[in-house]
């Protein structure tokens, strides 16, 4: 039977947690606070306890003192946190030292058992990597970063380098990059659908790295940026003469990523004439460059990504039915950010450490305001929206906090920018067209302008003929 501790200072939640968790078939022990827990810990659980379920405000110390003293102590039990809505971001960031995961209350039972399960069965995966880092990893970071006082939980982090991607916790992506994991060994190509923002290139990037092809080249075609009279160029190359302004050979795509991985972004994108060459390519495994003469043999393993419903294109005959089979053996849907969960403070937590160091700022967090406004922001943008929120606030905050004050003013320039989101397709098109003559032609200004990414732009563009 496997044993819980549950450590809350309110005495009828916790009995009611307690009876609710045994009757779920664990072995349910309660405290009131973290010296009670510790006395526990020490005398009833030993190391043995299977999980810990902590309040983040005690009587006589803050939450994570507790989970503290067990990594100091080699209890390597997972730790989930319970918190008000009010203090959702810092829970989240408190993952950062160690707890695997947190609960706003009022608890919802059906996700507090996921949380529960999720925790153990992931802990009882990790166990033996787990054990072998603790004595150092643990007590190291939890001696920095827990000496403070119970009202700050987290440490700024913007004196160490940051990450440049995260992958989440929450269960979506969990069940994301369990699929990544899954295909990455394969040779099978993968299709990556989602929405823009999403972080397409990233899990592309992962599925490579995962591969067996992980020391050859990585090489990735922003197919909804190539004009049409050149991408046959752009992905099998030319030779000098091939056509005017051909000054040199130059390698295509295929090349480059010969004996790696070739991802082919926005793939929705294609003409249909680019279509028939890419599937050519794709069934007989050779390319022929523009204006050459030898055949090349090529091997790589193939990648795509779009935004776009290629069965509906395929309906619609925009799209051919054959390279769509040839390009989907297997397909990833990529989560909205509205659909991970607490992922959302991690990956601003992430871009406020990338602000910080790009900005030379020491910003800390957000306010418990200004977690709610975040919190319940739909994030349309998706992660792209996200990072240019935040990057904006970083500059804003003249303090150690982001406020609402800030995050307002921060969110209200990306609405201000979007003033000029596109509609309907005469609409677009004179959107467009007038973008264009302010920004001198600069498509990449005008799409700033427009509130929309390089790529749409591109795809406006050469959809709607201008």
């Amino acid at each position: 039977m496997q044993h819980i501790l549950i450590v809350e200072d309110d005495i009828a939640f916790g009995t009611m947690l307690q009876t609710w968790l045994r009757r779920k078939g664990f072995e349910v022990e309660k405290a009131t606070s973290v010296g009670a827990a510790v006395k526990l810990l020490t005398e009833t659980f030993g190391k043995e306890v299977d999980l810990v379920l902590s309040d983040l405000r005690l009587p006589d110390h803050d939450g994570l003192r507790l989970l503290a003293w067990m990594h100091e102590h080699d209890i390597n039990a997972p730790f989930i946190v319970m918190t008000n809505y009010a203090e959702v971001q810092n829970a989240v960031l408190a993952m950062k030292s160690g707890a695997a995961d947190y609960i706003a209350k009022p608890v919802q039972p059906d996700i507090l058992l996921q949380k529960i399960k999720d925790a153990m069965e992931q802990n009882a995966q990790q166990a033996s990597s787990t054990i072998q880092n603790a004595p150092t990893a643990h007590n190291s970071k939890f001696k920095t970063q827990n000496s403070c006082s119970g009202k700050r939980l987290y440490e700024p982090s913007a004196k160490l380098t940051a990450p440049r991607h995260i992958e989440g916790k929450s269960e979506a992506s969990r069940q994301l990059y369990s699929y990544v994991e899954l295909v990455a060994p394969t040779p099978m190509s993968v299709l990556i659908l989602g929405a823009s923002g999403t972080g397409k290139e990233y899990v592309a990037h992962r599925i490579h790295d995962l591969s067996a092809r992980v020391d050859r080249p990585f090489f990735a075609l922003d197919c909804g940026a190539i004009p049409r009279d050149v991408a046959a160029s752009e992905f099998f190359g030319h030779k000098k003469g091939a056509f005017t302004g051909a000054d040199s050979d130059k390698r295509g795509a295929f090349e480059m990523a010969n004996g790696g991985t070739l991802f082919l972004d926005e793939v929705g994108n294609l003409s249909y004439e680019v279509q028939v060459q890419l599937l050519r390519a794709l069934q007989e495994r050779r390319i022929r460059p523009v204006g050459g003469t030898q055949e090349i043999p090529i091997d790589i393993r193939l990648v795509c990504a779009t935004n776009e419903n290629l069965e509906e294109a395929v309906g619609e005959g925009r799209f051919r039915e054959d390279l769509y089979h040839r390009i989907n053996e297997f397909t990833i849907y990529m989560p909205k950010l509205s659909e991970r969960g607490s992922d959302l403070f991690l990956f601003a937590d992430l871009f406020i450490r990338h602000a910080n160091e790009e900005l030379n700022r020491t910003v800390e967090g957000f306010d418990s305001e200004a977690a709610e406004l975040l919190a319940s922001h739909s994030w349309p943008g998706n992660l792209r929206e996200l990072n240019n929120v935040v990057k904006r606030a970083v500059l804003l905050t003249r303090g150690n906090k982001i406020t609402t004050a800030e995050l307002t003013q921060a969110m209200g320039q990306i609405r201000t920018d979007n003033v000029l989101q596109l509609h309907d397709e005469d609409t677009e098109r004179q959107r467009i067209i007038t973008a264009l003559q302010q920004t001198n032609g600069n498509k990449a200004k005008a799409a700033r302008l427009l509130g929309v990414d390089r790529k749409t732009i591109y795809n406006k563009i050469e959809k709607l003929g201008i």
